[in-house]
C-alpha cells in the first residue's frame, strides 16, 4: 500500500477512564504527515477566586457523538489537507491536572493541523451537549455552561 493513499480516520471516544495524551496522538500519526497538533483541556484548581477541587462532566453521548461527528466533517471542508482526527473527551468526575479533552489532528504542514485544532475545541465548546460541574472547596457547586453555548443563545432568542 502506498503510504500517501492511506485513508483519513476519525476517532470519537466519550468515556470515564483517564485519557492518555500520548494514545490520542499516536492515534492521528501518518507518513505522509509533518505535523500533529494536540489540544488538551485540563482541570485548574481556580475559578473566579473559588478554590476547585475537581470537575464532573457529563453528556448526552449519542448526541454529543453526532455533534462531533459534525465538526470533523467541516474541518475536513475547511482544511483538505487533514489527515487523521481524534477527539477524546471524559465524563464523570476529572481530578485538578487531568485531561477532560484531548484532540488531535495530522496534516501535511502545521498550519493546517494548527486551524484545525483550535477550530474544533471552540466548536466543540459550543455545540456538543457536554456539562460541567464545578466543585469547590467551599462553596459547593456550579453547573457551568459554556459562554460560546448555542444552546443559551437559542434559548434567549
Amino acid at each position: 500500500m502506498d503510504e500517501n493513499n492511506e485513508e483519513p480516520r476519525d476517532f470519537i471516544r466519550i468515556c470515564t477512564e483517564k485519557l492518555s495524551t500520548e494514545e490520542v496522538s499516536q492515534l492521528v500519526v501518518s507518513p505522509s504527515c509533518g505535523a500533529v497538533s494536540i489540544f488538551v483541556g485540563t482541570t485548574r484548581n481556580n475559578f473566579e477566586g473559588k478554590k476547585v477541587v475537581h470537575l464532573e462532566y457529563e453528556a448526552y453521548v449519542p448526541m454529543a457523538e453526532t455533534e462531533i461527528k459534525k465538526i470533523l466533517t467541516d474541518i475536513r471542508q475547511k482544511w483538505p489537507s487533514v489527515k487523521h482526527m481524534a477527539v477524546y473527551h471524559r465524563l464523570g468526575l476529572v481530578p485538578i491536572c487531568e485531561a477532560s479533552v484531548v484532540i488531535a489532528i495530522s496534516s501535511p504542514h502545521r498550519d493546517d493541523s494548527l486551524d484545525a485544532v483550535k477550530y474544533c475545541i471552540n466548536t466543540l465548546k459550543a455545540s456538543v451537549p457536554i456539562w460541567k460541574k464545578e466543585v469547590y472547596e467551599e462553596e459547593g457547586s456550579t453547573w457551568k455552561e459554556n459562554q460560546e453555548c448555542f444552546w443559551k443563545k437559542q434559548k434567549d432568542s
